[in-house]
């Protein structure tokens, strides 16, 4: 009799501990838990110590923190029918637990499809070359139509970001001689500007020194020191009109002299005496 009874103490309390615990659920701070009673949403409960009751209740558990998520790369025709395959990423947390059970079979699994479509949808519409320069115009463009069409599911996207754009070998060719002809235009350009900031710091120059004759007498002595430190095999030496001009004005009074035969100056040298095995004319 006692043996009997202790056998039925014992089933008793191992029942309650089964019930006990199928009915305390521990959550922790970054979760929430959405308690259905016979089908229906009674409360959201936690963090903490949550009480069930068994095989009437049921809980599913919902994460609050933010989620990282990797959208596959997607092959995209760009507004100029360039193809391009871009990948991105997409931060979102739940915002509203109930919402997100009810609403949408699977909320991470939903926001993954939406994302994709709505990187083709987007970028399908912009230049290759707005897709490469005005990310960040394009990634807030992103994150406002994801976050609107995932706000009915409790879900709010917080961030997108374009990770990686990937475009043809041939097109690549192609941008790296755009890129380099710009900079050889650049170049060009500077060295235009260079020269013509030289020119009219020169002509400036000219105007100072022409107005002292010390000035440029001195720029002349200067200009003969830098020829000779090079190891030159000639040297042009430039003169003054100053000293040229009475010997130029000297010959000019010379011609003027000669006789009118042939217009021409006597020879300054006489003519070579015949050698002597030289025959005689």
């Amino acid at each position: 009799m006692i043996e009997g009874v202790l056998i039925v103490l014992v089933v008793l309390l191992a029942l309650m501990l089964g019930y006990a615990f199928a009915s305390v659920r521990v959550l922790r701070e970054y979760e929430r838990a959405v308690i259905f009673r016979l089908g229906r949403i009674i409360a959201t409960k936690g963090p903490g110590l949550v009480l069930l009751t068994p095989a009437i209740d049921r809980m599913v558990r919902v994460s609050l923190r933010t989620v990282t998520l990797n959208v596959p790369p997607q092959d995209v025709i760009t507004r100029d029918n360039v193809t391009a395959r871009v990948d991105a990423v997409v931060y979102f947390r739940v915002v509203d637990p109930n919402s997100a059970v009810v609403q949408v079979e699977s909320y991470l699994k939903a926001t993954s499809q939406i994302a994709q479509t709505t990187l083709r949808s987007v970028l399908g519409k912009a230049d290759l070359d707005t897709i490469l320069s005005e990310r960040e115009e394009l990634n807030e463009e992103l994150q406002k139509i994801i976050d609107e069409q995932t706000e009915p599911w409790g879900v709010k996207v917080t961030t997108v970001e374009i990770k990686d754009v990937g475009i043809p070998q041939d097109m690549q060719q192609a941008m790296a001689r755009q890129a380099q002809a710009e900079r050889e235009r650049r170049a060009k350009v500077i060295n235009a500007e260079a020269e013509f900031q030289a020119a009219a710091r020169l002509s400036e120059a000219a105007d100072v020194i022409s107005q002292n004759p010390t000035t440029l007498q001195l720029r002349y002595l200067q200009t003969l020191s830098e020829i000779g430190v090079n190891q030159n095999t000639t040297v042009v030496f430039p003169l003054p009109l100053d000293l040229v001009r009475p010997i130029l004005e000297a010959t000019g009074s010379l011609q003027k002299e000669l006789p009118a035969g042939n217009g021409t100056a006597p020879p300054l040298i006489g003519p070579r005496e015949k050698s002597q095995g030289e025959p005689q004319r």
